[in-house]
């Protein structure tokens, strides 16, 4: 797939090498469905691929009907309308795993390129939304106005893009299931002090202060090969257990997508209500 054929992503290299990767579907809070974690898979495809591209910087386009910057989104997270699935062209539908709902390919791909990566997350973002930068970005940067949320349970699922590994490794087990249990909202502020995210940044510096970050990344600032080989050296040992991971989080989504408790979730978030639960 040629990246000038995304539809719900844009990908532009730059001539320094930086590739600016921006989740482009404003008009849904950038929430990604199969066809975008399709998109985000041929995207690593090209960037891997490409000797000129050496770092990637991942945010969410703003929605340009509003000027208020703590409306912004990264992303909000999973999109599960049914229109998303009718949007993914006839030709493609057979290359999409329709049971890979914790993303494993896409994840262990970008876990697994050495290539740096860094996310500015310029505003909400929630379940995927926050766990695919978690997992995959080398450097997080944050704008004041952002927040984090891992809703899982309130809609009656399991986290995925491998959160149940990597969480409890950052903050500890019984911090880890407060957040997911109770899909507390998270600061930019909490994020950064509990090790979530890099640094909080002024909004709008953000992205020039996330762009100047990732430029030192590669050369002429810095040394490209070293800091591949030592991102490798870092992964490698994970690899393994991720992969683990994954599995695990997807027999959990597809049993739990089959279940009441779903539906009730899915019911209660677009009515605007607390879910009531059957835990069947």
């Amino acid at each position: 797939m040629n990246v000038n054929d995304f539809r719900d992503i844009s990908y532009q290299l730059e001539e320094n090498g930086l590739v600016n990767l921006v989740l482009n579907r404003p008009e849904r809070k950038n929430a990604m469905s199969l066809y975008t974690f399709y998109e985000l898979v041929e995207a690593m495809d090209a960037f891997e691929k490409d000797p000129k591209a050496g770092v990637l910087l991942i945010t969410g386009a703003k929605d340009e009907s509003q000027d208020d910057p703590t409306r912004e989104a990264f992303s909000s997270g999973g999109y599960f309308s049914e229109a998303a699935l009718k949007e993914v062209p006839e030709e493609i539908q057979s290359e999409i795993d329709w049971t890979d709902l914790a993303q494993k390919r896409l994840t262990m791909k970008m876990f697994r390129c050495y290539k740096p990566i860094v996310a500015a997350i310029n505003g909400l973002a929630i379940g995927a939304g926050f766990t695919m930068p978690f997992a995959t970005a080398d450097l997080v940067y944050m704008s004041e106005h952002a927040w984090i949320q891992m809703p899982f349970t309130k809609l009656g699922i399991v986290s995925e893009l491998a959160s149940s590994f990597l969480l409890p490794r950052y903050l500890g087990f019984q911090k880890a299931k407060d957040i997911i249990y109770f899909a507390k909202k998270i600061s930019a502020q909490e994020a950064a002090d509990w090790g979530l995210v890099n640094e909080v940044v002024e909004h709008d510096k953000l992205l020039d202060y996330a762009r100047e970050q990732a430029l030192r990344l590669i050369p002429p600032k810095g040394a490209g090969l070293a800091i591949r080989r030592i991102k490798q050296s870092i992964h490698e040992p994970f690899i393994e257990q991720l992969s683990q991971t994954l599995d695990r989080e997807n027999a959990g989504l597809n049993e739990c997508m089959k279940t009441h408790d779903f539906g009730e979730g899915l019911m209660a978030r677009i009515e605007k209500r607390e879910p009531r639960f059957k835990g069947e």
